[in-house]
């Protein structure tokens, strides 16, 4: 098993950053802000970032292979064009759920959007897929933390993360029908009381899972049966997600938080929600676009 570290990339100090997107035609690591609802875009030299803030948190989003977003927000499925002011909503699939927010998502390999809910108190919450050619699916209900989510190479299996049962569970999953079935567990991480949680994940171009850690302070890679291959360590305990880019697909992006952290413990964690930075000596998987259709 090797550790390695990764760097302090962009000192965005975001409450909760989440999300981290490559564009490959833009050359941008797209990224959120959850709790400040701030959507962040770096410059294609990887030296800066703007952000906009939006009027409803981003829990997750994906490209439009056509131009500008698809969200999962507080108030369900929307797209934009990246801008605050042209946020159309499509799509809420909790209306009177007033207690809920999206959460992470992702666009699968056929360009379909996935994006969950939170409900940590009652695990009322689900996993949904909006499609390109707008029908909507709830495939999941009874979830606590709706997380990371990740396809193999092959297109033949789904990752898929619920924080509130510490586990990363795998889906047998048909590209043609994006119907998902056989969960198992993949990982379980001990309830010992340390609080570690698996958040979100990405998975590379060898199958390879990539699964940040919530109170972990690492990410870490495992190979499709489950071993631990890497451990990549940072000097911030609330580790939240990953995702590769760069020209060549081989650096990894990392987002970070200070949510919930004690003056104390922010005092002692100065790059708390930064997003950190790792070349690799893999390569990720390309980014999905969905294709909207609707007018």
């Amino acid at each position: 098993m090797q550790t390695l570290k990764a760097d302090s990339l962009f000192d965005s100090r975001c409450q909760l950053g989440e999300g981290p997107l490559w564009h490959p035609i833009e050359e941008r690591l797209y990224w959120v802000d959850i709790e400040n609802n701030n959507l962040y875009q770096s410059n294609p030299e990887l030296t800066d970032y703007t952000k906009d803030k939006f009027a409803t948190p981003i829990g997750a989003f994906g490209f439009i292979k056509d131009g500008g977003l698809i969200l999962a927000t507080g108030e369900g499925f929307a797209t934009s064009d990246g801008k605050p002011g042209t946020l159309r909503n499509l799509w809420h699939p909790f209306p009177n759920q007033p207690n809920l927010r999206m959460n992470d998502g992702k666009v699968d390999p056929a360009g379909r959007f996935w994006a969950g809910t939170l409900d940590p108190v009652h695990a009322q919450a689900a996993l949904y897929r909006l499609d390109p050619n707008n029908s909507r699916h709830t495939l999941l209900k009874a979830i606590g933390i709706s997380n990371g989510l990740g396809w193999s190479p092959d297109r033949k299996t789904m990752y898929y993360t619920d924080s509130l049962r510490y586990t990363i569970y795998a889906f047998d999953y048909d590209l043609s029908t994006g119907e998902i079935r056989n969960q198992r567990p993949f990982i379980q991480l001990p309830q010992d009381g340390h609080g570690i949680v698996p958040d979100g994940l990405c998975v590379d171009a060898e199958g390879c899972i990539w699964s940040a850690q919530w109170n972990g302070w690492q990410v870490v890679r495992y190979s499709p049966t489950g071993e631990i291959l890497q451990l990549i360590e940072l000097p911030t305990q609330l580790v939240t997600s990953c995702c590769f880019g760069g020209p060549n697909l081989d650096q990894l992006f990392i987002t970070t938080a200070w949510t919930g952290l004690s003056p104390q413990e922010r005092q002692a964690q100065p790059l708390a929600g930064n997003v950190f930075s790792l070349q690799t000596s893999t390569q990720g998987q390309p980014t999905n676009f969905f294709s909207h259709t609707q007018s």
